[in-house]
């Protein structure tokens, strides 16, 4: 047997004793991609595994949230498993409501495990450019992401976070490194 079904077989085993109520299959060869469409309620999400791309873009308004990000949230926790030496976490939402947040919430603070500290997640914020002139005329830039820091703070791979202004358009028209 070899090392890496090994390691397969050992992670899920550890898993359904941590996670009982968690569906994987023994013997995951490869995690696929995902991609969901987005509608008038929901954000289309992208999770590449080869590139270490997790999007979400749009409006999350959803009257299901569950529904929708609970497989999100699933992959999340498979990708962790074997995630990319960069994630590249994008926050594109133009309107989200609490339950989208608490579900976001739970992907990052799963994100902020994978658990190789060499590795690093770069979580890309994008909101409109009279936000990010009000951000930056703030004293403190830190302070208006607190409970996002605050999820991050124990994270196990080195975290960067990139803030960018966007025009109605929503093209890029300035960034700033927040956090490293």
């Amino acid at each position: 047997m070899n090392l890496m079904r090994q390691q397969l077989i050992l992670n899920s085993i550890i898993r359904h004793i941590v996670l009982p109520d968690f569906r994987e299959e023994l013997f995951m060869e490869e995690l696929k991609d995902l991609v969901i469409e987005k509608t008038s309620k929901t954000p289309r999400i992208e999770l590449i595994h080869g590139r270490g791309e997790i999007s979400f873009s749009g409006k999350s308004l959803p009257e299901n949230a569950s529904r929708i990000y609970e497989p999100v949230l699933n992959w999340v926790t498979d990708y962790i498993l074997y995630p990319q030496p960069v994630t590249n976490l994008r926050l594109n939402l133009e309107y989200f409501n609490t339950s989208s947040m608490l579900w976001i919430s739970k992907i990052i603070k799963s994100l902020s495990r994978i658990n190789n500290p060499d590795y690093r997640l770069l979580v890309h914020i994008y909101i409109p450019l009279e936000e990010y002139d009000d951000m930056r005329g703030s004293a403190d830039l830190r302070e208006s992401f607190n409970p996002l820091t605050d999820i991050l703070q124990h994270s196990i791979p080195e975290v960067s976070m990139k803030l960018y202004a966007t025009d109605d358009a929503s093209q890029v028209i300035r960034d700033a490194v927040v956090l490293f």
